[in-house]
């Protein structure tokens, strides 16, 4: 079983900068696509950010498309999201997740799941 758990999350200021991270354990991340999600109060989970298993391709939500960043360090076992210029509307839980069944933002995709960061972007 592969397991996934999310760090970095925190109260940021609109303008700024946060990196979070997806620690893998169990199984590698390699052969496994990335997916970053977030779901704000009230709402449905939003797909954000997904990385194919092998790092060819990248999906981006237009909402976040040239400020947010997603990639993978295969040796320590960890996927990141690199959120630049934040938003009060970027402001959610993010969860980070894996699948095998192929690539993109569809949430029925992704097997394995983080518990979630909370990311706050408030002045």
């Amino acid at each position: 079983q592969l397991q996934l758990v999310e760090s970095g999350g925190e109260l940021v200021e609109p303008g700024g900068f946060l990196r979070l991270s997806c620690a893998a354990s169990g199984l590698s991340l390699d052969g496994f696509a990335i997916g970053w999600f977030r779901q704000a109060p009230g709402k449905g989970r939003e797909g954000v950010a997904s990385l194919s298993n092998n790092n060819l391709f990248t999906f981006y939500a237009a909402s976040v498309k040239g400020r947010f960043t997603i990639f993978r360090d295969s040796a320590k076992k960890t996927a990141y999201l690199e959120m630049n210029s934040l938003k009060p509307e970027d402001t959610a839980i993010y969860y980070c997740a894996a699948t095998n069944l192929g690539d993109g933002l569809e949430a029925h995709l992704y097997k394995y799941w983080g518990q979630g960061t909370q990311v706050t972007v408030s002045s």
